[in-house]
């Protein structure tokens, strides 16, 4: 199928993004890398009344560390997320994490804004805000806010964000230096949506956790963080007794969706091995 009829604006500034989104009304849409909307269109699962081209908007392209974080720019490309980020090993992970994004030509055009907009609870780019406490800035015809991603993800396709506001950055929460970051995930194959997904992060100083993020993909309608998994963790030696407990608390309230990729009872089963597997990975290279 092809889509339905829309109007097309290319834009050159975030102000006039926001002034075409204000313009055409909540019908309007983001065209970043259309990786997700244009084949939503073919299907014509959305019909937006008009796309706003940001892909001229040159200062929404970059990665910039910081002390407090990382900055990552709507309009980074998946793949540049493969590019060696620093020495201090805080962000290398992310090289190995975008490899489970789609397959290369996705991630040459896909943007980590419109993943994260995208808001599925399954991808792998919402999961990593939820994990590392993500702080995620939108503009609008007032002026910028930021939203916590503990707040912004509200469900299955479904975000913090006004119909005339464009997400312009994230900034995800540093691990410590000397901290591990890893990835678990299943999927059906290369490339495909993950069925779970596991982030984990583990800080280590002399056999003791002193820092642990666990986030989860696909067990719930939004990104999970394994909060009373990560308690566990903290302060107590390392040990597989102990990643075994941090596992078992990670699904004990979880009600994972079922579909026909993979029952609900799978689904926990899954993640609980998955967070198992990733924090013995992840404590192994700390």
């Amino acid at each position: 199928m092809k889509p339905a009829a829309f109007e097309y604006q290319r834009v050159t500034s975030s102000e006039e993004a926001v002034e075409c989104l204000s313009a055409f009304g909540e019908d309007a849409k983001i065209l970043a890398g259309g990786q997700s909307l244009v084949p939503m269109m073919n299907f014509r699962l959305a019909r937006p009344s008009a796309l706003i081209d940001i892909n001229g908007i040159r200062d929404l392209d970059y990665i910039t560390p910081t002390t407090q974080g990382l900055r990552i720019g709507a309009l980074t490309r998946h793949a540049s997320l493969e590019q060696p980020m620093n020495r201090d090993g805080r962000w290398s992970f992310l090289s190995p994490l975008a490899h489970f994004i789609g397959h290369y030509p996705i991630r040459t055009r896909g943007t980590f804004g419109g993943s994260v907009v995208h808001s599925d609870p399954s991808a792998e780019l919402p999961t990593l805000c939820v994990a590392l406490d993500a702080d995620i800035q939108v503009r609008g015809p007032d002026g910028s806010r930021t939203v916590p991603a503990r707040s912004f993800f509200k469900g299955p396709f479904q975000v913090n964000m006004e119909p005339e506001e464009m997400l312009c950055e994230v900034e995800l929460g540093s691990p410590p230096v000397g901290a591990r970051v890893v990835v678990e995930e299943i999927a059906r194959r290369a490339g495909d949506f993950a069925i779970v997904l596991v982030i984990a992060g583990l800080h280590i100083e002399e056999g003791v956790c002193r820092w642990a993020r666990i986030g989860l993909g696909g067990v719930a309608g939004v990104p999970v963080r394994a909060l009373d998994a990560e308690a566990l963790l903290v302060g107590a030696p390392l040990t597989e007794e102990a990643f075994k407990e941090a596992a078992e608390a990670a699904i004990r309230e979880l009600t994972p969706p079922e579909d026909i990729h993979a029952s609900a009872e799978y689904r926990k089963h899954v993640t609980g091995v998955l967070v198992r597997r990733a924090l013995s990975r992840a404590s192994e290279q700390a």
